[in-house]
């Protein structure tokens, strides 16, 4: 269910009783919390990189390594299949795993333990057949991220659908642009939309230009010269087979220690946390009580405050935020994780284990955060434009500027401009009354013209153009 949904059938005036089990209060991360779970992450992404689906996909690597060697020919025919029934059908003692899996520092010698005697002495000797550790635990991960980026897909997909449709509604919706935090110059709520928009189509085409370079097989051996399986072929042509049993690109060479393609996959998270977080910092701005451009969407008790009854604070955004910094966070350890040394390394790996799953959930809690306030996000277009004449004509200084420039020259015109509007600031009037007081301005334009000039809505550029350019990209 989604968060909106979850959060729309909280009845008003009460909060609904939640029931801990006792095994979750021992949890120590707010992603793996009873109480902060679902701020953080979903069940959805939980159950793709939790603890029972890492070694499934673990046990289903050694499946397919096993089909695979079969259709090559490097063990019987009959085998892979064999292997393929036991040990998708006999469960797993998970007490001994995690017994063994502290001792020998990795879970794979003891997963093949139990492998091997469910599959019998026949088929149980060709269980991991020229394999490593790192070969499986690879696969594994690589399995989850090919999920876990489904997902991301599908949400990315959705998040797009909201913003065309907010980009289509308030295309014209006049606003101040701000920079430094100040007003700057107007354009449409539509166009910060679009701007936000076009971050997301962008991520959508990532996604599907990098599958192919992040999402390969992994199959080398010891040292990842394949050479287990002999001088010839063998080993190329069951790495090439593996692939097409798990839905894999081949790569050319062993990359067990050329971590890059891990290090795109979380990069690119930590890219989509970046563009979530501009948007969610932009909200809870706009939102404050000065502003009041936009609000998240109201629930009961949502934002709510234990001392102060009249907040309402943009949760979402401020989860989003929080977000956003541990994804870029992760970013960095997993570029640390590439320095790999020689052909197996001495650690760095490890920080794989942390990062990947962590960045995976983060980022899938942030989605769904963002398509929760952006799908309700109640905007209130009176208050934009209300703070757009606020500054009582002075965010358009720079059209009077240029309107003026062709008759006494752009610098003129700026110095003229500026009196002007030092003059506002400091009587309180208007730039447009600034302005009629000056002699090289009257003579210079109508008085039409220059409240024609001093109008911000009159001001807003190829705004509307370019969201009708973005919202044209498929």
């Amino acid at each position: 269910m989604s968060l909106l949904k979850q959060l729309s059938r909280l009845p008003r005036g009460s909060i609904r009783p939640v029931y801990i089990p006792k095994r979750s209060l021992g949890s120590v991360s707010a992603i793996d919390s009873s109480i902060f779970r679902t701020l953080f992450g979903t069940e959805e992404i939980r159950k793709v990189f939790n603890d029972e689906s890492y070694i499934s996909r673990c046990i289903d690597a050694e499946a397919a390594l096993a089909r695979a060697q079969s259709t090559c020919g490097v063990i019987p025919s009959h085998i892979g299949s064999l292997v393929t029934t036991k040990v998708t059908s006999t469960p797993l003692d998970m007490e001994r795993l995690r017994t063994e899996t502290e001792i020998v520092g990795y879970p794979i010698l003891p997963l093949v333990r139990q492998l091997s005697a469910m599959c019998g002495s026949e088929a149980g000797k060709y269980v991991h057949w020229g394999a490593t550790t790192q070969d499986i635990m690879d696969l594994a991960s690589i399995l989850q991220m090919k999920r876990g980026l489904e997902i991301v897909e599908r949400l990315v997909g959705e998040i797009i659908g909201v913003l065309r449709g907010l980009s289509v509604r308030y295309r014209d919706t006049p606003m101040a642009g701000r920079t430094h935090l100040q007003h700057a110059l107007p354009v449409t709520f539509g166009y910060k939309c679009a701007v936000w928009l076009s971050g997301f189509q962008r991520h959508a085409a990532r996604l599907k230009e990098m599958r192919e370079r992040v999402l390969m097989v992994q199959f080398g051996g010891a040292a990842g010269s394949l050479a287990s399986l002999g001088d010839g072929d063998d080993g190329i042509r069951v790495r090439k087979a593996l692939a097409e049993e798990l839905g894999l690109s081949d790569p050319p060479i062993t990359w067990h220690v050329a971590r890059d393609g891990v290090a795109e996959v979380t990069n690119y998270l930590a890219l989509l946390g970046g563009s979530m977080g501009k948007l969610a910092l932009d909200i809870i701005i706009m939102s404050s009580n000065e502003l009041g451009e936009v609000s998240e969407p109201f629930v009961p008790h949502r934002g709510a405050s234990s001392t102060m009854p009249q907040k309402r604070n943009p949760i979402s955004s401020e989860v989003i935020l929080a977000a956003s910094k541990v994804l870029r966070s992760n970013a960095g350890l997993v570029l640390d994780g590439m320095v790999a040394d020689f052909e197996r390394a001495s650690g760095p790996w490890h920080l794989e284990w942390v990062a990947v799953p962590e960045s995976f959930v983060i980022a899938v809690g942030a989605l769904e955060q963002t398509k929760f306030a952006l799908g309700g996000l109640c905007v209130h277009s009176e208050a934009m434009l209300r703070n757009l004449h606020s500054t009582k004509g002075l965010i358009v200084a720079e059209a009077v500027m240029m309107g003026l420039a062709p008759a006494v020259g752009r610098q003129r015109a700026h110095d003229i401009v500026y009196e002007a509007c030092r003059e506002s600031i400091e009587s309180g009037g208007s730039l447009e009354e600034a302005l009629l007081g000056k002699t090289e301005v009257t003579e210079k334009m109508s008085v039409e013209r220059v409240r024609q000039l001093c109008d911000p809505v009159n001001y807003l550029g190829a705004s509307g153009r370019m969201v009708d350019d973005v919202l044209a990209v498929d």
